[in-house]
């Protein structure tokens, strides 16, 4: 990057042409050129640099898309990064890019809902078979692996139940059985950690979350190395999954502060976790205790946390957990999160009875929580007054 993350966030794609601090917005599906040869040699360049942003119809981009890949990209010190209009856009374009009928795919056992969706149920109509493994027990990766497992899908930390994995060693298995490995780093972004760079093929962030920033935008972003650049590059022209000029703009926009927005999330989480952990009936869902596994493993791979947490809430009466997150009231109850706004929701695990090694007993409820920028203190005495409905 040549500067530190901070600043090249801020000084990065300028365009100095028309003098604006952030490219313009350049929407387009007709690309016109001078003749038939400059389109050919327009053609020529991409085949040559197929990462340059060289253009000849608007699904394949417009500047303003190409500058955000280009930040991104240096960010994830990637090959390339690919953008795509969902976050979950780059889950199926990262699978589909590697996968076909007759493999086998190892999969996190508490990924995000879609995703488990996807490679449980919808991967079976194209005979592809998912295998979950137990994410704090990678055994039950490595003796699962065949000659048919084609790709290692991990999600880290685990979502809403928030377990931190041994990186290093899912890359060594991958790599000593020559298997494709993706990781969703949604949560840390690369700010926090960078997978291509520990040695994963494949990086996905939402950019709806913290890339945004501001709740406003749809996107997701696919870095890759340049070994399985060639297999994204075919599917995602085939699917025509990309992200238009606007939805790109917003993003780089958000990006400008990721840095500033994440070190005050850290800040307000840690210290909305450290008062929840009192609660004799709460177990907090998040890395901040010193000492135990999850602590360990986030602290071996990452330079800092985010703004989402877990809590696993031990109660019989199901109500009460409800009237919990239904009497806060600064937090909003709405789905997402990476936002500059607090959200809670009670997560009903529609897959639980699926989950071979989701630890929850039916007394047991897991309710999410982003913290947001709000003044801490405000936070808490709004989470105070509302754990008094837990029964």
């Amino acid at each position: 990057m040549g500067y530190s993350f901070k600043t090249f966030l801020k000084h990065t794609a300028k365009d100095f042409y028309n003098q604006s601090v952030n490219p313009p917005v350049v929407r387009a599906s007709t690309i016109l050129f001078k003749s038939l040869n400059d389109i050919r040699k327009t053609q020529k360049r991409h085949l040559k640099d197929p990462t340059g942003g060289h253009f000849d119809y608007g699904r394949q981009g417009t500047s303003t898309t190409h500058a955000l890949s280009k930040i991104l990209t240096k960010l994830e010190e990637s090959y390339h990064v690919f953008l795509t209009p969902t976050g979950f856009g780059s889950v199926f374009l990262a699978m589909f890019s590697v996968v076909r009928p007759g493999d086998e795919i190892l999969v996190s056992d508490p990924v995000y809902s879609p995703t488990r969706i996807l490679t449980q149920d919808f991967f079976k109509d194209f005979n592809i078979k998912a295998i979950f493994y137990n994410p704090r027990d990678l055994s039950t990766l490595k003796n699962n692996i065949t000659k048919k497992t084609k790709l290692i899908f991990v999600e880290n930390p685990g979502s809403n139940t928030f377990e931190f994995q041994d990186l290093s060693k899912i890359i060594s298995i991958a790599k000593k059985n020559k298997i494709f490995t993706a990781m969703d780093n949604t949560w840390g972004t690369p700010y926090f950690l960078k997978p291509i760079k520990l040695g994963f093929d494949m990086a996905i962030v939402s950019a709806t979350k913290y890339y945004s920033g501001h709740s406003d935008v749809m996107g997701g972003s696919l870095a890759v190395n340049k070994r399985v650049f060639k297999f994204v590059q075919r599917a995602e022209k085939i699917s025509g999954l990309r992200m238009g000029p606007d939805d790109a703009y917003l993003i780089i926009r958000g990006l400008r502060t990721l840095d500033t927005r994440l070190d005050r999330h850290e800040i307000n989480t840690k210290k909305i976790a450290s008062f929840l952990n009192i609660h004799k009936k709460i177990t907090v869902l998040y890395p901040f205790k010193k000492g135990t596994k999850d602590y360990k493993m986030w602290k071996k791979y990452y330079k800092g946390s985010s703004g989402l947490m877990g809590l696993k809430i031990k109660s019989k009466n199901k109500i009460s957990i409800d009237r919990f997150v239904n009497s806060l009231k600064l937090f909003g109850y709405g789905y997402s999160w990476g936002g500059f706004e607090s959200l809670a929701l009670h997560q009903k695990i529609k897959e639980q009875g699926k989950r071979k090694y989701l630890n929850l007993s039916k007394d047991e409820h897991i309710v999410r929580l982003h913290i947001g920028l709000e003044d801490p203190k405000d936070l808490i005495n709004d989470l105070k007054s509302s754990l008094k409905f837990i029964k």
